[in-house]
């Protein structure tokens, strides 16, 4: 996993070249709607288990502390909390470091819901990989993507979160708050350290809404949702570790909104300019 595969605008192995159409990976009329009127949708099959084995085999190495110094990811957090005792492993840029999840990011079974959700040509945001080890309380946070992708418009991303674990409620899985990707842009808190901060950012109306939904997934399944959408993640009180890999898109035609880099490293598009280029790459 040497050198920057983001030089690499396409597939370089064979991973993902399962044999199906695309018609396969389609979604029903009765998804999009539901992820229209709520905001996500869960349960969609991404991966076979030896994609899933290809996953966790190279997150290990992704994970590894000498990584805190390869240029080539936005971000790398081998714990994002500010508590040691409370770890969460967080990291944007895998697309770039290693072949499976550069891969990943142009697997049909995620770009084909993502274009009919979005309704249009994608373009790969960035990616990410959590890892909540066993027994230990790191959260995520109540957030909506988009308050962290406001240098960007308009409000035209998607996000697919996809599990290389079992994810269950009791090592932490992601919570969605149904129909509040239809509420108003919240201010950006820590991603890490308080579950409660969100409420002081709420309406009446809004607090009373608030009914989140646990997301319960198997190894290889995803969930899609909306950047607006409240969600999160309570500490995994579980023996096993809760792994994930998170692939963050846009509709073609989105535009930068400032003039500063999009990403760490990455080379200034001037506010304005549409987010195009080997960093941004098209995924249909």
């Amino acid at each position: 996993m040497k050198g920057d595969l983001a030089t690499v605008n396409r597939p370089i192995t064979e991973l993902f070249h399962v044999g199906r159409s695309d018609e396969e990976y389609r979604l029903s009329e009765e998804q999009v709607e539901f992820f229209n009127a709520n905001g996500y949708l869960a349960g969609i099959r991404i991966l076979d288990d030896p994609q899933i084995d290809a996953l966790r085999s190279e997150l290990e190495i992704i994970m590894r502390p000498e990584q805190t110094t390869n240029p080539h990811f936005y971000e790398f957090h081998l714990n994002e909390s500010s508590e040691p005792e409370k770890v969460l492993f967080h990291a944007l840029g895998a697309w770039r470091v290693s072949k499976a999840f550069h891969d990943l990011i142009f697997h049909r079974a995620v770009t084909v819901p993502a274009a009919q959700l979005l309704d249009g040509r994608v373009r790969l945001w960035h990616d990410q990989v959590f890892v909540k080890p066993a027994h230990h309380g790191g959260i995520v946070a109540w957030h909506q993507d988009y308050s962290y992708w406001t240098r960007t418009k308009p409000v035209a991303h998607l996000t697919c979160w996809i599990g290389l674990d079992d994810s269950t409620k009791d090592n932490g899985c992601v919570h969605y708050v149904p129909g509040s990707h239809k509420w108003n842009l919240l201010p950006k808190g820590s991603l890490a350290d308080d579950m409660d901060a969100v409420f002081e950012r709420l309406s009446d109306e809004q607090l009373r809404n608030f009914k989140p939904v646990a997301i319960e997934l198997k190894a290889g399944e995803a969930s899609f949702h909306h950047p607006m959408m409240i969600h999160g993640s309570f500490e995994n009180r579980s023996g096993r570790a809760r792994r994930a890999a998170v692939i963050n898109m846009f509709r073609d035609g989105v535009i930068s909104d400032s003039n500063e880099p999009l990403l760490d490293g990455v080379p200034v598009l001037q506010k304005g300019e549409k987010i195009a280029g080997p960093f941004f790459p098209v995924l249909d």
